[in-house]
């Protein structure tokens, strides 16, 4: 008799049903906005703060070029000694002062420029600042060797070189970001499922060894339907805690936004974001991002993800239950994890290293064949264009091993789960399989 779906079901209830997976699901997603409103509001109280500079320029040369913007407001000095413009800043409570010495040779003023402050002042601030006078400085010399700022700026050349297909298609250095990047956060997020649920299925096993409750569910169930339960039921399990993260964190920010009132989009380089979104060529990449993501495969990713991720979580999986059937403790488990993490960071490795630089090169294109890299790398590789030809053998090389590697791990689980006060050897493994 098949007790297959049974065993899934009951693996599945003892999860959902758990104090422990309860309290983490709906605790979660709480303490994670709880942390995000308050990184929002204190970004959001930052923003709202009109930081007040005031600028003594000796030299007369670079006072000009400070504009006030929406969260800054410059406050220009004159006729004033260096001790009395502090006195004044200190009793005005400003946010600072900008000291520009007065200096004969303009390639000198840049050993005379501070800014003072009663604290550290803003590493954004002294960056924008040093922009403005860096270029301002630059205008100036150019000037005193009579050279045209006009013909400069005609002469300046922006190159973006147009990649093209030999079938017509086009692509570009923004498309290439964001294949990384949508390859990269797929490949990372099966990274994340198979570290995290994986040794929940361990620790399950475990717990039911211990317990000698497997002693009797062995009785009347295979060994490799009772893995497979275990491994499904579970899978299942993190899906829906997963589903339910999504839905009450989208739920919890509407709240938080709607009641307190918090831009959750707060960030302390807001004032920065929009004098860029002004500038036109910054419209110009947004514009090149959009046109980018349309570009992607969305079938194909969608697809390609769905059967990579089932099929590479399956596979660790199985090896997991089979590392918890082994042993009598979670302790005891470090020697046998090692070779299972050591191909998934390989892969994350190779996906952010190699995948971008040579999508389709010799490294690239065999790991994503290997069984134990293929569900992050062939991911991180199709945005670029992967021939189907190869996902198919890709997909098909990766059933091919999680079926066999069920076929092992169910010998060593038949064996491992009624073992116990005995510490296994890799040797020790070995005997099982061949029982």
């Amino acid at each position: 008799m098949n007790h297959l779906p049974l065993i899934i079901k009951r693996e599945y209830l003892t999860k959902v049903r758990n104090k422990a997976f309860i309290v983490m699901t709906i605790l979660s997603p709480i303490i994670m906005i709880a942390l995000i409103s308050v990184v929002a509001y204190l970004s959001q109280l930052n923003n709202d703060k009109v930081r007040v500079i005031s600028v003594l320029d000796e030299s007369g040369l670079v006072q000009d070029i400070f504009k006030n913007t929406g969260n800054t407001t410059f406050h220009i000095l004159e006729n004033m000694a260096l001790d009395d413009a502090k006195m004044l800043v200190k009793e005005a409570s400003n946010y600072g002062l900008l000291y520009i010495d007065k200096q004969t040779d303009i390639n000198l003023i840049s050993n005379g420029i501070k800014f003072y402050s009663e604290e550290s002042a803003s590493l954004s601030l002294i960056s924008d600042l040093e922009n403005r006078l860096e270029n301002r400085i630059e205008d100036i010399k150019l000037q005193q060797k009579d050279i045209d700022l006009e013909l400069i700026r005609s002469a300046e050349t922006n190159i973006n070189i147009t990649q093209e297909s030999f079938d017509g298609e086009k692509t570009s250095k923004v498309d290439s970001i964001v294949k990384l990047i949508f390859g990269g956060a797929t490949g990372y997020l099966l990274f994340m499922f198979i570290i995290i649920y994986g040794n929940m299925i361990m620790r399950s096993v475990i717990e039911e060894k211990t317990s000698r409750i497997i002693e009797v569910i062995i009785s009347s169930v295979k060994p490799v339907q009772l893995m497979l339960g275990k491994i499904i039921g579970t899978s299942l399990a993190g899906i829906t805690q997963f589903v339910i993260w999504l839905i009450l964190g989208g739920v919890l920010m509407m709240i938080v936004s709607a009641v307190f009132g918090i831009d959750m989009t707060q960030s302390p380089q807001q004032d920065i974001m929009q004098q860029a979104m002004e500038n036109p060529e910054f419209n110009m990449k947004v514009q090149d991002v959009i046109a980018a993501f349309y570009n992607l495969p969305i079938a194909n990713l969608i697809i390609a993800f769905i059967l990579f991720f089932i099929g590479g979580y399956l596979l660790y999986s199985s090896l997991y239950a089979a590392i918890g059937a082994a042993v009598d403790n979670e302790t005891d488990t470090q020697q046998f994890l090692l070779p299972i993490m050591i191909p998934l960071i390989l892969a994350v490795y190779i996906g952010i290293f190699t995948v971008i630089e040579d999508p389709h090169g010799t490294v690239s294109t065999v790991f994503s064949f290997v069984p134990l890299t293929s569900p992050v790398v062939m991911l991180m590789r199709i945005p670029f264009g992967v021939p189907l030809w190869q996902q198919l053998v890709a997909l098909l090389l990766l059933i091919g091993t999680f079926l066999l590697t069920v076929w092992f791990a169910a010998k060593i689980y038949r064996v491992g789960i009624l073992m116990y006060g005995k510490k296994p050897s890799y040797k020790e493994l070995i005997k099982w399989i061949k029982y």
